[in-house]
């Protein structure tokens, strides 16, 4: 591990052991993120660290992203998915943008440090974005925005959202365009926010699109770019969701190991009972396995390697089943207590669901895992 990664996760630990650990549960409890943890993410340079140097940015690379949603996620799985909802946005619009826009609205100043959602689920539309309804219509300069949205992270909270709409109706993936969207746009509505299994803190909403109009200089890239900039977004965030998947399952072990060694029965603690050694060693099995294949993934995006999207759904997949299984076992190792929300670990179960089924479910990432492989033969 080089010296600058070590030194992002050293860093980040520190902050969210001593910012996150407390509140985690109170976020969970309270169903939102206090916004000054939001401010404590700008201060950190955590929403700008993918921005290059010279506007503000980090510039660092994505294993350095992973490690630090990893860390994150760790202690408080809505406080990083908060963070990887605004990274997923901010991202779409630097592989896509214009210089102009970037500066406009992406990076930092003085006067500005805008929070980002990504748009793209609808009612209709989940995992085959090609189904997409919303429509972008050409008017006075700009485009008219009609549509319904759903599932929106950072829905209420973001300042930018990237919406993605259909110009062209005759051509299911060559129509999809993406769009700047300010919140304080006229005719964009923002829905109640979800009542959600896990990830409580975490804002999600709906989005509603009534005649919205949008100059034409927020249109991201050309018209019909947006299926290449879904793409080219999710290359690089999808093993970010990997890391964020992975900091859960590795909370878990460390507060399952740490209980079976404090937890006493029979005289002695629970974790000299070779039973639970065996769940406990296949946690960690499943845990550290699932670490070297998110960030092995990273170096392979980063490396710009032709198949880095399927080493990237190999993470994901691998990773966020990881979560589910591991949370599932700490609930297990504590036993009664594993299922009162006192402990931490019946929230992390919680939180590790969605990780199966966001960004791409784990059955899109096996289509894709095994189109590749046969595509290779």
């Amino acid at each position: 591990m080089n010296s600058i990664l070590e030194d992002f996760r050293t860093a980040t630990k520190k902050f969210a052991k001593e910012q996150l650990s407390e509140n985690a549960k109170e976020f969970d409890e309270n169903e939102q993120i206090d916004p000054s943890m939001i401010e404590k993410l700008k201060e950190q340079g955590y929403t700008s660290m993918m921005y290059p140097a010279e506007y503000g940015g980090a510039e660092v690379g994505l294993d350095i992203v992973c490690s630090v949603v990893e860390e994150i996620a760790k202690y408080c799985a809505s406080t990083a998915i908060t963070l990887v909802g605004h990274l997923t946005g901010s991202v779409a619009c630097l592989v896509g943008g214009t210089d102009e826009q970037k500066e406009r609205f992406v990076y930092p100043n003085e006067t500005k440090h805008n929070i980002f959602a990504i748009s793209i689920s609808e009612p209709g539309a989940g995992s085959d974005v090609t189904s997409i309804s919303a429509t972008a219509q050409k008017k006075d300069g700009g485009y008219v925005l009609n549509g319904n949205k759903c599932f929106v992270t950072n829905g209420g909270l973001a300042d930018i959202y990237v919406v993605f709409a259909r110009t062209d109706k005759n051509d299911r993936k060559g129509g999809l365009s993406a769009f700047i969207v300010p919140k304080e746009t006229v005719g964009l509505h923002v829905g109640k926010k979800e009542k959600k299994m896990g990830l409580r803190g975490s804002y999600t909403t709906d989005l509603y699109l009534e005649n919205a109009w949008i100059p034409e200089d927020q249109l991201i890239g050309n018209e019909g770019d947006g299926f290449s900039i879904i793409e080219r977004t999710m290359d690089r965030t999808r093993v970010v969701v990997a890391a964020h998947a992975l900091g859960i399952a590795s909370g878990a072990v460390e507060y399952a190991v740490n209980y079976a060694n404090e937890r006493k029965q029979f005289g002695r603690s629970i974790g000299e009972f070779q039973g639970l050694q065996f769940m406990l060693a296949d946690m960690a099995i499943k845990e550290e396995s699932a670490r070297r294949m998110v960030y092995y993934a990273a170096e392979q995006v980063i490396n710009k390697n032709k198949n880095a999207t399927y080493y990237s759904s190999i993470a994901k997949t691998t990773a966020s089943d990881a979560a589910m299984e591991i949370t599932t076992n700490a609930v297990q190792v504590l036993g009664g207590a594993g299922y009162i929300r006192d402990y931490p670990v019946e929230r992390m179960m919680r939180d590790a669901k969605v990780t199966q089924i966001f960004e791409g479910t784990n059955q899109i990432q096996r289509m894709i895992i095994a189109k590749y492989k046969l595509n290779k033969k």
